[in-house]
């Protein structure tokens, strides 16, 4: 389990020792956690992670350079506790740069206190949804064993196992074949990681702490919504707020993330297609859990979660049309980053199978 997170620095932006309590208080504790059916998960998820490794391996070619895959079942609480490290880690470029904006007065401190609530919140509430994560995060002064987990939320699936009497055995191989299709795709495709986080860190680098810039970014969300439109439809507060630079880098982000999202859900119908006769049934349930109504939708909205949603959709829609259109397309997207498609690309495949030289579905058919 991950160690608490220790008291923040004046120097932070964010108090990261509010964010985990308050998460943790917001996460709460389910019944279910002290059931005895809490005690199958953990062999269950050891035996099903190794299973589908090897699944994924054989559908997709995709081979881990990083060695087995590890399984740990955790509660909400310790889901909270992983999610505060790392975000921590991976916003340190920007909130070393908010903190020198801030400084160390009264209203600073107030403020990250203030901050630590709202990140606390959100992350106790995604505890509450949240089923399974690969954690791709590899940090040089971190303890090998913290790192390279493929995390379930014990708790969550039991819930669920419970409200829609699925078949367990099922729905946690069906699990655990999305979650280690995302290790695969990250261990696997060997540039992919640190593409991934180099688009992460180009985002937070181009952030611009300017209150002004906070300002015109309402008054354009105000301008939106006069003209009929939302303005936390591509991706919430982020992209409603990122500078031209970030908005390019944003779309880079939104293209990858709908192929690897689309990509698990494509792997995971195919992989288990034989050995998990109600996976047709654990889709729907999920998809049906996803649309959330009213102050969760919005939630999703200003978090950018929604936008997430419908990527898995758009991303299994364009290989589905790529694989159509060339049997041996989905290859083409492991070969190098500059192969990957861009969001106008994953929404009109047949921009990418001409940009890659491949063969467009209507050439093909004649």
């Amino acid at each position: 389990m991950t160690a608490p997170t220790a008291p923040t620095s004046f120097s932070d932006p964010v108090a990261w020792d509010v964010a985990e309590r308050v998460a943790v208080r917001v996460g709460g504790r389910d019944p279910l956690q002290d059931s005895y059916l809490y005690a199958s998960l953990e062999p269950d998820f050891r035996e099903f992670t190794a299973q589908a490794e090897e699944l994924v391996e054989r559908e997709t070619g995709l081979k881990s350079l990083a060695g087995p895959a590890r399984a740990r079942v955790t509660d909400r609480a310790g889901w909270v506790r992983a999610n505060t490290a790392s975000f921590r880690r991976l916003l340190r470029p920007l909130t070393s740069r908010l903190a020198e904006r801030l400084g160390d007065g009264t209203v600073a401190k107030a403020g990250r206190q203030v901050a630590g609530a709202e990140v606390g919140a959100l992350l106790g509430w995604m505890s509450t949804r949240v089923l399974g994560q690969y954690d791709l995060l590899v940090i040089e002064d971190e303890e090998p064993e913290k790192q390279d987990i493929v995390y379930y939320v014990g708790p969550n699936i039991l819930a669920l196992e419970k409200q829609y009497a699925f078949p367990p055995r099922e729905f946690r191989l069906w699990l655990a074949l999305h979650e280690v299709n995302h290790r695969a795709q990250f261990t696997g495709v060997p540039w992919m990681r640190d593409h991934f986080l180099g688009l992460v860190e180009s985002s937070l680098n181009a952030f611009d702490p300017d209150p002004k810039r906070f300002l015109d970014a309402l008054r354009r969300a105000v301008t939106e919504v006069k003209a009929g439109k939302n303005p936390l439809d591509e991706g919430g507060i982020v992209a409603l707020f990122a500078t031209p630079e970030q908005t390019a880098v944003f779309r880079r982000i939104q293209g990858l993330m709908s192929l690897l999202e689309g990509h698990g859900d494509h792997v995971m119908d195919r992989a288990g297609a034989e050995l998990i006769p109600s996976a047709r049934r654990f889709k729907q349930v999920l998809h049906q859990r996803r649309q959330a109504g009213g102050p969760a939708k919005l939630l999703q909205k200003l978090i950018g979660l929604e936008a997430k949603l419908r990527q898995y959709h758009d991303g299994e829609t364009f290989l589905e049309a790529i694989e159509k259109a060339d049997e041996e397309a989905m290859a083409y997207l492991w070969r190098s980053p500059e192969m990957l498609p861009h969001i106008k690309e994953i929404r009109a495949p047949g921009l990418w199978l001409e940009r890659v030289g491949l063969a467009q579905p209507e050439a093909k058919a004649g």
